[in-house]
């Protein structure tokens, strides 16, 4: 049962009840975005993140299928795994970043390594954020919060305010 909890606070609250993300900006919808890790749970669960708030999401289980998809079409956004089978993350980030037709796309990195290293490495290497594993939901919408005021993706519009109605209907509260 203790796996169920995990879940959850993985994939946050889909209702938006006690919404810790309230007020975090979002980027357009159908932005896309590509997660790469081995792991087919976290591919799952970041993908259902991800799609949730209507990006459109391709993923990869490793560093050589990350490189072919993002050189056939650049997502918006990577999320990429350190540690991948062949190709490790270090590696896929330094391709793109000397790649001029890749290297202006952001990059978040993930781990669960509990080193600092990595994150400075991930840094030092041109990585545009890092987030250690186990995450939340919140750590993803606060990543992508980021990027957005950063301009470095484009920021959904605001939803129009809600209208007043003048007269109740249908003569209510006469």
């Amino acid at each position: 049962m203790a796996g169920i909890g995990f879940f959850k606070r993985l994939l946050g609250n889909a209702q938006g009840m006690d919404d810790p993300e309230a007020g975090l900006l979002q980027a357009q919808a159908a932005t896309p975005m590509l997660v790469v890790d081995d792991s087919p749970t976290i591919r799952t669960v970041l993908g259902r993140i991800l799609a949730q708030d209507g990006y459109a999401v391709q993923a990869a289980e490793n560093g050589e299928d990350a490189l072919e998809l993002i050189r056939a079409a650049p997502p918006a956004l990577v999320f990429l795994d350190i540690v991948l089978p062949g190709i490790n993350g270090f590696a896929v980030l330094r391709a793109l970043r000397h790649d001029p037709r890749t290297r202006h796309v952001p990059i978040v990195m993930i781990s669960g390594n509990p080193q600092a290293t990595e994150q400075f490495y991930a840094q030092r290497f041109g990585a545009d954020d890092f987030i250690r594993k186990p995450f939340a939901r919140a750590d993803i919408c606060a990543s992508i919060d980021t990027l957005v005021r950063a301009q470095r993706l484009p920021a959904r519009a605001a939803l129009p305010a809600q209208q007043v109605v003048a007269e109740p209907p249908n003569g209510l509260l006469a």
